[in-house]
């Protein structure tokens, strides 16, 4: 549940509100869903490419924390590159 909230809070905080609608429902999954398919496609990218070196690979691999950084969801310490 921890990485739906890092995901909903980071989506949230970019929106700006002006205009109540008190009858507005909105999906707070579907915002979530949305995101981690675009970090998911983002991933597959990353990952697609087999005639990597191990160099080439770590760059992937902080490419993809990066992403993970990007939605609002930390990989912890161990994976702060930089």
């Amino acid at each position: 549940m921890d990485l739906y909230k890092e995901i909903l809070v980071k989506v949230l905080e970019e929106k700006k509100v002006e205009v109540f609608f008190p009858e507005l429902k909105i999906n707070p999954a579907q915002i979530v869903e949305g995101r981690c398919y675009q970090a998911l496609n983002q991933i597959r990218e990353v990952l697609h490419d087999e005639s990597l070196d191990d160099r080439e690979c770590f760059l992937r691999i902080e490419e993809i924390v990066t992403l993970f950084e990007k939605i609002g969801s930390s990989c912890g310490g161990r994976h702060d590159f930089g």
